[in-house]
Order: structure tokens, then C-alpha cells, then sequence
């Protein structure tokens, strides 16, 4: 039976995450307008409309959130789960980084990164400050912040975005929901999708790859915080995963594609299907598209404009299905969630 108290509590405390991103994103706007306006960037307008008809998205995606832990998909634990001692720790940091953010949206260098990264160790296309993030994702300070970042950027719903790839990987798995079964979380970051499927999957072996060394080791501070088998970190690159053939019983991805040119997700998918073993899972989530969600287009274009996203264009309007098939992938389902568009698909077999 739902608890009135603890959904109360969930919806306040998503209220009050909402109210802070929209606050921040609000007086850091004016602030740079105010001493730096040339780092500004000209966007399209949002009608009113549309501002309404994105609150009942979101609040549709945390309503489901809230259902689908009653449901017993994963724990309402999980709902509340966030390293907040760190975040507010490191909230006044995020305002200390934005005048060198400001300095390099005003100089458009989008190419500023730690100098002592060898860039043979990485694709061309990584090699940027995407979001005009300080030292692109090849710093422990850039790591220490991301999380935070994003949960700003979308008014607190990250997490509950990232959980929506649940219930479509359970129910792909079916049975095998409490076998010890191989699950790779590819582009993991600072593993906060691991959080999520550990507590989904509390007996799975997960496995997290990443390219970004600070980006793993931020992750196996806070993955060796929660109970269980502690998820294995691999640094490497999706286009050319180090696993042997047929070794994954699923693979998820989240909010990686927007960033890759359309060869690199092409060869992600290949990937993904070679490890995973005949009948495996692909569960995929990013952010939503032109083809499924042409009512938020002005979001999209605003947000390639203020955020450093060089392919975000192209993959807003690519064929993520067509792709899927072309590396031999069944497809099952696709959905979106507020802004996020999760596609489900199998190996055959």
C-alpha cells in the first residue's frame, strides 16, 4: 500500500530540487548577461504553452517514479537517493566555476582541456568542453561537480530519467530478475545508473565502462558506499569494448548518443551486440527526439545552443531504431519520459 507520508515527502523534496535548478539556472543567466554578455547565446523562444506542457511532463515522469517503486521495480529507498552532504558542499563551487565558464563561451573555445591528457589516449570527438564544462569530463574536479550539474540542469529529475530504463530491462529479463546475470552500463560516468540498477538488480554482476579515469574513480567513491557486490569500472571506450563475444546477458546506455557522431553510436551498437549473449538486452536512454517529441523542438534547439553539443542536431533527428536493426538488434519498444527517450531492444536468439 502507498505511503501518503513518504510520497509526500518525495514530491516536496522533487519540488524543492525543481525550485533550486530553476532558481540557479535563472540568476546565473542574469549574472552572466550582467558581466559577461558576450558569453551569452541567442535562443529561440519557449511559448507559454509549451513551459506548461513540459511541468505536466515532468510531474507525468515522477508520478511514474513513485508508482513503479510501490510497484516493487526498485526500492523507494531509492527515490531519496543522492550524496547530499557532497552536493551542498560543493554547491558554492558550482558558482566559483562559472566565470571560467563565462571566459570560454565568450573566446568560443570549446577545446580547453588539462594539459597534461595525452590526446592519443582518446577519439577526436571527446576532446571537448561539451556543456563548456571545465576540462571537458578529463579532470577529478570536473568529475566532483558533474553530477550536481546535471541535476540542476534538468530541476532535479536526472535519477528519475535514469530509472526509467528499469522496468523494460526487467521485464526483458523476465525470471532471471534474481540470477547472478552480467548486466554493462556503457558510458557510466560517475555510475549513477549503477546506483539504480543495483537497487533493481541487487544480486547482478555490474559492470561499468567509462573513457574518463576521474569520471570512474568519482564512481567507485560513491558505488562503495551501497550494500553488495561492489560494481567492476573499466575504463575504455564503447566503439571497442574490452569484453570477449556473448559475455552480457544486458547492456544499458544513458545519455550517451547526443554526444557521439553518427559512426560512433553506429559502432556502440555493434558493440553492445557482439558482448551480449543470444537473447540479451539493450535498454538505451538519452534525450528525446524531433520524431517523438516535435512539441518541445524550441527546448532542443536551446539546448545545442547554450550548451556545447556539436552533434546534438544530427542525433535529434537520426534513426535510432534503423541503427539498431543494422547491427541486428530485434527492436522492442520505444518510449519518452520528460526528456528522455528510452528504445528497448534484443539480441535474437
Amino acid at each position: 500500500m502507498s505511503d501518503p507520508v513518504t510520497k509526500l515527502a518525495y514530491q516536496t523534496m522533487q519540488q524543492g530540487k525543481s525550485l533550486l535548478g530553476l532558481a540557479h539556472k535563472e540568476v546565473s543567466t542574469r549574472l552572466m548577461d550582467l558581466v559577461a554578455p558576450q558569453a551569452s547565446a541567442s535562443t529561440v523562444p519557449v511559448p507559454p504553452e509549451m513551459m506548461g506542457e513540459l511541468r505536466s511532463s515532468m510531474d507525468e515522469l515522477l508520478e511514474l517514479d513513485w508508482k513503479e517503486a510501490q510497484q516493487g521495480l526498485y526500492p523507494t529507498s531509492l527515490l531519496f537517493d543522492a550524496p547530499w552532504l557532497d552536493w551542498a558542499v560543493r554547491y558554492p563551487l558550482v558558482w566559483l566555476d562559472l566565470p571560467s565558464i563565462w571566459q570560454r563561451r565568450t573566446r568560443r573555445d570549446v577545446t580547453d582541456l588539462p594539459v597534461e591528457i595525452n590526446p592519443k589516449d582518446y577519439p577526436d570527438y571527446y576532446l571537448q568542453n561539451f556543456h563548456h564544462q571545465t576540462d571537458g569530463y578529463l579532470s577529478d574536479r570536473s568529475a566532483e561537480l558533474y553530477d550536481l550539474q546535471v541535476e540542476i540542469l534538468f530541476n532535479g529529475t536526472a535519477d528519475a530519467m535514469r530509472r526509467r530504463l528499469i522496468r523494460p530491462l526487467l521485464d526483458q529479463l523476465g525470471g532471471r530478475r534474481a540470477d547472478p546475470i552480467r548486466v554493462l552500463d556503457i558510458a557510466t560516468g560517475t555510475g549513477r545508473t549503477l546506483r539504480q540498477l543495483r537497487g533493481a538488480l541487487p544480486k547482478a554482476q555490474l559492470v561499468g565502462l567509462d573513457l574518463s579515469a576521474s569520471y570512474l574513480r568519482q564512481a567507485s567513491r560513491w558505488l562503495s558506499e551501497i550494500p553488495g557486490e561492489l560494481p567492476q569500472l573499466v575504463q575504455g571506450n564503447g566503439e571497442e569494448l574490452p569484453f570477449a563475444n556473448e559475455v552480457m546477458q544486458a547492456v544499458t546506455c544513458v545519455f550517451l548518443f547526443h554526444e557521439l557522431p553518427g559512426e560512433a553510436r553506429q559502432k556502440v551498437l555493434d558493440e553492445a551486440w557482439r558482448v551480449l549473449e543470444p537473447g540479451g538486452v539493450l535498454v538505451l536512454a538519452d534525450s528525446i527526439q524531433l520524431d517523438d517529441s516535435p512539441t518541445f523542438g524550441a527546448v532542443m534547439e536551446n539546448f545545442r545552443r547554450v550548451f556545447h553539443e556539436p552533434y546534438y542536431r544530427d542525433y535529434i533527428a537520426d534513426n535510432i531504431p534503423e541503427r539498431l536493426q543494422r547491427s541486428g538488434f530485434e527492436v522492442v519498444e520505444a518510449n519518452s519520459y520528460f526528456m528522455t527517450r528510452v528504445w528497448t531492444a534484443r539480441k535474437p536468439g
